[in-house]
């Protein structure tokens, strides 16, 4: 289907040397004050919640810009409500744009919004295919995956894992002259609505939710499975949190992941809350923004805590540095991270497949004293909704 897609680009550029016109700049590129800029990013939802940096630094370096912020369907509430974006451009992969034909037309509709400027904070073919075809003059991106289709390249070093991934974001944007904001300068944003705060109370009344207590958030899946701590573990750290502060404790995740929860529940002391597949992106945010700690390995629900100003303990595993913390981590200082290299050097992560030693090494007593460190900033308000 891919293949088709490129073909059919090739055609639309009527015989144009696709080769021989990408470079990597030396200079900036000068665009007008009032250019009309477009920044995608589709992938992961904790990828774009780490790519929100760059539409505040675009907006202070063009405050007179258009600035539109692209990515997939199902992402729409990370942008929307983005107090730096004039607009949000949503990509059905799996629907109306799913096939070469649908790309195509996405890129005719593209078109009509005569962006000066693309800016792909990910590469993929189709975004890079795509961008071409609307007619965008300038598109800026990484050295690979149909780099042909780009105006001007930057080198893709992220595997070496020597900066976080908000700083990363700041590599394509270099040759427009934003500069590099320094990682504690960084502020992540995602959007709590009055709406989902509502849909979220109605959800967790109808459980009996008790506001006057702790709240803890775990997360115990991952897009990887050389990401997960063993369920069990989080199950053993649920009951001792119960039994040591009476909290109530929440699940999240997928509808499929409500498998962890089962395990948990069931080394639990007290009722342990499945929101497993029962929480839309913005419910996510507000139940994260009310509770105390998010305890989540390495995923996507991290680096939204840490947006709406929640502390998190994260877990990691694998032993390479392009997915290591110094990439990866929480960006809060207020958040800690529990990572434990075995000696497996390279990462046997993809021969082992059952048994991760990185992951089973991390203790529960371990995380245990992580939780601790928090117990004071635990909030158990009179009455009232909580924050």
């Amino acid at each position: 289907m891919l293949k088709k897609f490129m073909l059919l680009a090739g055609i639309c550029l009527k015989g144009k040397r696709l080769a021989g016109e990408i470079f990597t700049m030396n200079e900036k590129i000068k665009i007008k004050p009032n250019a009309r800029i477009l920044i995608t990013r589709s992938d992961r939802i904790g990828d774009l919640v780490l790519s929100t940096p760059v539409f505040a630094v675009l907006r202070r370096h063009f405050p007179q810009a258009w600035i539109a912020g692209l990515t997939f369907q199902e992402n729409r509430q990370i942008l929307e409500g983005n107090p730096y974006l004039n607009e949000v451009i949503l990509y059905d992969k799996k629907g109306s744009e799913k096939g070469w034909w649908g790309n195509y037309c996405f890129a005719r509709q593209l078109a009509k919004k005569k962006f000066n400027v693309a800016v792909h904070l990910h590469a993929t073919n189709r975004m890079h295919v795509v961008s071409r075809l609307a007619g965008i003059p300038i598109r800026i991106g990484y050295g690979r995956k149909a780099a042909w289709a780009l105006t001007h390249v930057v080198t893709d070093d992220k595997s070496g894992g020597l900066r976080h991934e908000a700083e990363y974001n700041f590599n394509v944007l270099e040759p427009l002259g934003t500069g590099r904001p320094a990682l504690n300068e960084l502020e992540l944003y995602f959007p709590v609505c009055e709406r989902d705060e509502k849909s979220l109370n109605e959800l967790l009344a109808q459980r009996g939710v008790v506001k006057d207590k702790p709240w803890l958030v775990l997360h115990p899946s991952a897009s990887c499975p050389s990401k997960i701590w063993p369920a069990e573990s989080f199950g053993r750290l649920s009951a001792w949190i119960q039994k040591e502060y009476d909290a109530e404790i929440f699940v999240v995740g997928m509808r499929c992941d409500r498998k962890f929860h089962k395990t948990i529940q069931q080394q639990s002391l007290q009722t342990v809350h499945d929101l497993c597949g029962r929480l839309s992106l913005g419910m996510l945010g507000a139940l994260l923004k009310k509770s105390d700690l998010l305890i989540s390995n390495d995923s996507g629900p991290v680096h939204i805590a840490n947006a709406v100003g929640t502390p998190v303990i994260s877990i990691f595993g694998r032993n390479q540095p392009g997915l290591s913390p110094k990439r990866w981590g929480p960006l809060s200082p207020d958040s800690q991270v529990i990572w434990k290299d075995v000696g497996c050097h390279p990462c046997l992560a993809h021969e082992c497949q059952i048994n991760f030693l990185c992951l089973e090494a991390v203790g529960v007593n371990e995380v245990m004293e992580s939780v601790k460190s928090y117990a004071s900033k635990f909030c158990r308000p009179a009455a009232g909704e909580r924050k």
